[in-house]
Formats: C-alpha cells, structure tokens, sequence
C-alpha cells in the first residue's frame, strides 16, 4: 500500500486530505510543519509528500530544498494559497513536482497524486518488456525484432507509459499531463504527432501494435 506523507499546519485541512486519501487505498501520516516531515521521514518510507508552503519552524520550501540537497527523489506536491507566478516558480526551482493552489478540489488532487506516484513508479522500475520487446528507460532504448533503436525522450515515456498498461485506453488528455506535465503549453495535437512516429517506427513490431479509439485515445496492445 503506497504511504503518503502530509505536511499542512491547518488541522482541518490535514484531517481533510488524510480522509479522502485513505478512502482511495492510501496510507497516511500527518504533520504540521516541515521540521516534522524531515523526522518522520528518518524513521519511515513514503511514497509521495504533500506539502504546504507557509509552516511554522520550517516552510515547505525549506523542506523541499533539503531533501532535493541530499539527493531524496520523493515526489511533491505543493498545496498552497499563494498562487503567484513567483511563488510558483519558487516551488519548482525547489524540486516540487506538482503544485496545486488552495482551495483545492480534492478529486483533482487524487487524479495527481495518481499521475505523480505512476510518474515515479515509472522511474523506478527503468525496465520492462512486452513479448520479446525490451524497454530501457536509463538509455531510451527499445529492442524491438532483434534491433535496438534510442527514441526521443516523449516518444520514449509515451510508449513505455502506454506498453505498461497493455489494453488499457489512455486519452490525449491524460497523455499529455502525465508525460508533458500539467502546464505544457502543448495541445493534444502533440500527442497524436509523436504517436504517429512511434507507429511508423514499430509498424513491423511482432510484440504490439498501438490501437486508436476512435474519440477516445490510444491503446497498446499485446499481440
């Protein structure tokens, strides 16, 4: 069961995200400041953090920075009520993955906490093969028929993304943020461009083929 940790100084707020996370099969651990993450942290894994910004004793900036400085590659998803470009910017640069402005709506927060933790999950694993296909995530590799071909880094996370979930359909729309990420500027458009190419590449491909829905998506499937 994935555990995540949440770092909000409002109790309600925390009591809040606790109780819809944990009705979605997660397994939480609350704290009011960014002090009392880096402790529980110490003790225990998480699989993805939630942070405020503004905590007392230690801000979630502060937090973010020290973990990214010693090399902890967690997931983070800042929540927070300041919604300047500047403090935005501020999140990222710190190593925040996601960032969401209060208030929030807490089924969108699901559908990220999803996205990041695939993400992650995705990045962890660094391998996978379909049929005989192999899927090199360190070198963007695909082994395909006996050949090996290094695939641009979006054709790559596409392909791997959607051969992980064989049969399952995935819509443009979900493509492009968990692979362009939330605030791409790109449309959906995008996302059938690079899965063109990845058909023209693989069109001899033994293991799979990838399957248009017809107003829906994409699938790969298994042959």
């Amino acid at each position: 069961m994935m555990k995540i940790l949440i770092a909000e100084d409002d109790r309600e707020l925390r009591q809040l995200f606790s109780h819809v996370l944990t009705k979605h099969g997660y397994t939480i651990t609350g704290v009011s400041n960014g002090q009392q993450a880096l402790d529980a942290m110490d003790g225990d894994y998480f699989d993805l953090i939630i942070t405020d910004i503004m905590m007392p004793v230690m801000d979630g900036y502060e937090l973010v920075r020290q973990l990214r400085e010693v090399g902890n590659t967690t997931p983070v998803l800042m929540i927070t009520a300041k919604d300047a470009f500047d403090d935005m910017s501020m999140g990222f640069q710190s190593g925040v993955d996601d960032y969401m402005v209060k208030p929030i709506n807490v089924n969108e927060m699901v559908l990220r906490v999803r996205a990041l933790l695939r993400r992650a999950q995705m990045i962890n694993d660094r391998r996978q093969t379909i049929g005989e296909t192999v899927m090199e995530c360190d070198s963007l590799t695909v082994i395909a028929n006996g050949e090996s071909v290094v695939l641009p880094q979006k054709e790559f996370m596409l392909l791997y993304k959607m051969a992980a979930y064989p049969g399952k359909i995935f819509t443009r729309q979900q493509l492009m943020d968990e692979i362009w990420g939330y605030d791409s500027e790109s449309d959906t458009h995008t996302v059938d461009v690079h899965i063109g190419r990845l058909r023209e590449r693989f069109r001899d491909c033994k293991d799979f083929k990838i399957v248009t829905i017809r107003g829906l998506g994409y699938k790969v499937v298994k042959l």
